[in-house]
């Protein structure tokens, strides 16, 4: 009779809002949507897959869609300079051990991942690391802005069984400084099916809008905005996103948009209604400093929505011509937007290319299959 297949579990503390579909929980991006699209790919391979997340007063051990979720404690449990140690790090371990899994994996840089790796050594268990995004594989530790994060991340990124990057930037980044050699695994996004069979395509196109999704903060740059959307007076802008902590900077730029006539500003947005907006979209616009490998291009991609972007990871959009890429110069990226939807046969055909790149590269079952292979080969 085979072995039974490894089990895994995510630790994810800020995961219960895609798992549930709570739109009450904010705390939604694109490595917490990764995560759960991985792990029903692997419950679908005949896996036990469960996560760890902060508790939002669900009981423990809930399941959804055959995923078991594990609490930790509440977010603002525990008095303030001791909730590090108590309750965080102690219902997280304890949490870790309810699940009872052979394989735990962590995405995303900070304490979570020295947490992690430490739990899983200390009880023979094995442990995978997933680069969310670039900063996490350069020599400055992920970026972090405290000496804790830093030391937990540093402590767990070369105590992890296996590492998974996404691009080969990442690979590369990782194996120069960390001498890690990690296994590239693309992202994925769910297919919802010809997105040119019904017409929106063409009545996006014909209605000249673009899409800009994110957080509202530095990385992302929404400052660059206002100046596009200026020089684009007859494009639409629909704007989703939100902040918290914004710098004086960016809460300016948001509220210039706020002014503009040609901006929408959605606000925060479900994850599970995003569809819609795409649908609507000629464009998506990303206009970050870095990323990773976003997974709004994929969704994008998906739909037959090109890309103007100031961020090209591995060079994909350019190289498969799923889109633009510029500088980060706001008149340069306002000029880029209008080539791009200039001609309808030109965008029609950049749009045709995003969908056949996404059924190539992104298919929820490419990504489950990959992790399916890596998982038979460590556990």
């Amino acid at each position: 009779m085979p072995d039974k297949p490894a089990s895994i579990c995510f630790v994810a503390p800020n995961n219960y809002a895609v798992l549930a579909g709570r739109a009450d929980i904010r705390q939604i991006g694109g490595a917490e949507v990764q995560r759960v699209l991985i792990a029903r790919e692997l419950v679908n391979h005949g896996r036990r897959v469960s996560f760890v997340t902060l508790d939002h007063g669900q009981p423990d051990g809930i399941e959804h869609e055959g995923i078991r979720v594990f609490k930790m404690c509440a977010k603002d449990d525990g008095l303030p300079g001791l909730r590090f140690i108590y309750p965080r790090w102690s219902s997280l371990c304890a949490a870790m051990g309810r699940a009872n899994a052979d394989v735990y994996v962590q995405r995303t840089s900070g304490v979570e991942t020295g947490q992690t790796a430490m739990w899983a050594n200390q009880n023979g268990r094995r442990f995978i690391y997933s680069v969310a995004n670039d900063p996490e594989c350069d020599e400055r530790l992920g970026g972090k802005r405290t000496w804790r994060e830093r030391a937990f991340y540093r402590y767990g990124l070369l105590r992890a069984d296996h590492v998974v990057a996404q691009t080969n930037t990442q690979q590369v980044m990782l194996h120069e400084n960390f001498g890690i050699d990690a296994t590239l695994i693309r992202s994925c996004a769910p297919d919802p099916g010809d997105p040119f069979a019904d017409g929106n395509r063409d009545a996006a196109f014909a209605a000249r809008r673009v899409l800009w999704v994110g957080r509202f903060s530095r990385q992302k740059r929404i400052d660059r905005l206002p100046a596009i959307a200026k020089a684009c007076a007859d494009v639409q802008f629909d704007v989703i996103g939100a902040g918290s902590n914004m710098s004086k900077e960016i809460g300016a730029a948001v509220e210039e948009l706020r002014r503009l006539p040609n901006v929408t500003l959605q606000g925060f947005v479900p994850h599970a209604e995003l569809p819609r907006h795409y649908e609507c979209a000629a464009l998506l616009l990303c206009t970050s400093d870095w990323e990773g490998y976003p997974n709004t291009f994929m969704e994008a991609w998906s739909r037959g929505v090109p890309v103007v972007t100031t961020v090209d990871p591995d060079g994909v959009v350019a190289g498969n011509q799923v889109g633009h890429v510029c500088d980060d110069n706001p008149s340069n990226l306002a000029t880029a937007v209008r080539n791009a939807i200039e001609s309808r046969d030109l965008w029609g055909t950049s749009a045709g290319r995003a969908r056949q790149f996404y059924l190539e590269t992104h298919t929820p079952t490419a990504l489950g299959d990959a992790w399916e292979r890596l998982l038979r080969k460590i556990a």
